[in-house]
């Protein structure tokens, strides 16, 4: 079906996953959602990216955030590697992981790269709480992800939807407006001029504020 895209609502599906049967997104009504695919079990990098996306756990949560993790083995393979993690690495996968042995949602959600085999790539997709897919992020399977920049993105998704700002380069430490938000440009000459008078501004077109 190929890559979603963003502004859309994210396909709807039914999954087998290591904390039970799960409908999505319904299940997470009302949350922000990182879903996110791996190649495989049982592979180095795929492990050092659980255990940071675990380490990151509670902030995730804090930000009314379900972490959901997939790749096409079955869900047998999915609890054996997450004992694994508790017991060599001593810490325990909290959030569900789809066991999607078929590759059908992954096709689904274009997590497949023709030129990687069968295997997922790694793909994560930002959900806001009324199913709306809000960004992507594709990784290729020889480069982990980096989860601060991730908790980043839900961070500033946020914050734009509650505060009706734009977010610069590096937020919240800019180059240019260090912690500040840009405020939405004007779109006739009255409303031009007064943004001058209202914000700090660069010029007429680049305002910023500092947020509540």
């Amino acid at each position: 079906m190929g890559l979603p895209l963003i502004g859309e609502k994210v396909p709807e599906f039914e999954a087998v996953t290591t904390k039970g049967v799960i409908k999505f997104p319904d299940d997470f009504k009302g949350k922000w959602v990182v879903l996110f695919s791996h190649p495989a079990d049982f592979t180095p990098v795929c492990t050092t990216e659980f255990y940071a996306f675990q380490k990151r756990y509670d902030e995730f949560q804090e930000l009314n955030t379900e972490l959901v993790g997939l790749s096409i083995d079955q869900v047998f393979s999915h609890i054996k590697w997450v004992e694994w993690i508790k017991e060599k690495l001593g810490l325990e996968i909290k959030f569900p992981v789809i066991a999607d042995d078929r590759g059908k949602i992954a096709e689904m959600l274009g997590m497949i790269h023709p030129a990687k085999g069968t295997n997922t790539v790694r793909a994560v997709f930002i959900i806001d709480p009324k199913g709306i897919l809000r960004a992507i992020l594709y990784y290729p399977q020889e480069l982990g992800r980096n989860m601060d920049e991730i908790l980043r993105m839900v961070r500033g998704l946020q914050t734009v939807d509650e505060n009706g700002v734009a977010l610069p380069a590096n937020w919240p430490n800019n180059e240019l407006v260090k912690d500040e938000a840009i405020v939405p440009p004007a779109n006739n000459v009255k409303d031009a001029e007064k943004r001058l008078k209202e914000y700090e501004c660069y010029d007429w077109w680049f305002c910023h504020k500092k947020l509540k």
